[in-house]
């Protein structure tokens, strides 16, 4: 695979600050498309106040990784990458379970690492996952088109996201579009087709997901359809598979109105605390 790792330098950043001493739990969070790891500093914050050491890089093409801006080669890249800085922390931390936490297409690349590679993790939280991509920006006509367009124009842009159907929430819309962090070019056809390319490996790897997970979802979500969720939960053939709908909220759960955003919190924290207690490591 031609993209080489984003460097272990401001791309690989710890969240918490690896110095906090983790007793209870790994985990590393995967941010979405377009966007950065430090949109998840609260949550991180969060995790860190249940002795987890919590830890993300930005992907290939995103923040302050390199390669240019949305594009990868592969989809694989993103969760090659995943993998190599799971492994490297867990050489650092031996003997502490690992958990992944993914947002839309993070929730991809966390489905399919968790796929990859299924003894290794001990549960994964996804918010408003990339399993179905919407009806409108997937239709079989679309999709025949992109390829098309793909094999002439693959840096054609097919638009950059409309930031209004992130969230409901006006004041988190505004940082979103203030944040320079955040690559707000056009969608590239090949970047798209890349993306076409992970729900087609999503559908595949349910069957292989057998580790717990926390699946949260917005009803009016326009860019993971909601169906997605359900689809989720029938494949995966995990025993322990919690679903929690926010009807009428939209994509970015973590930072929607105040009530959904405060749900969304007190349930991740609620559940990873269930599923840590016992790990804590011999002091």
């Amino acid at each position: 695979l031609p993209e080489s790792s984003p460097a272990p330098g401001p791309g690989w950043a710890s969240l918490t600050g690896l110095s906090s001493c983790p007793s209870r739990a790994l985990m590393f969070v995967s941010h979405g498309a377009g966007e950065h790891c430090g949109r998840y500093r609260e949550l991180a914050q969060m995790l860190a106040g249940l002795d987890l050491l919590v830890f993300a890089h930005d992907h290939v093409g995103h923040g302050q990784s390199g390669g240019d801006r949305m594009v990868v080669s592969d989809f694989h890249v993103f969760v090659r990458d995943v993998l190599q800085h799971v492994d490297a922390v867990q050489r650092d931390h031996p003997g502490l379970p690992v958990f992944l936490l993914g947002h839309s297409m993070g929730g991809a690349i966390a489905i399919l690492t968790a796929a990859e590679r299924p003894g290794l993790f001990s549960g994964m939280v996804l918010i408003s996952p990339l399993v179905l991509a919407s009806p409108e920006s997937a239709t079989t006509f679309k999709v025949l088109a992109a390829k098309v367009l793909n094999l002439v124009l693959p840096n054609l842009s097919l638009g950059p996201i409309d930031s209004s159907v992130l969230s409901r929430n006006k004041a988190e819309v505004e940082l979103y579009n203030a944040d320079p962090l955040i690559c707000r070019a056009g969608l590239k056809v090949s970047f798209g087709m890349q993306l076409l390319n992970a729900v087609a490996r999503v559908e595949r790897a349910l069957p292989r997901l057998t580790l717990p997970f926390l699946l949260l979802q917005g009803s009016a979500d326009r860019l993971c359809d909601s169906k997605g969720a359900y689809l989720l939960m029938e494949g995966a053939k995990s025993q322990d598979k919690t679903l929690k709908i926010y009807e009428g909220a939209y994509h970015v759960l973590h930072k929607e109105l105040p009530e959904v955003t405060g749900s969304v919190f007190q349930e991740i924290k609620l559940w990873v605390s269930q599923r840590t207690a016992g790990a804590r490591s011999l002091p």
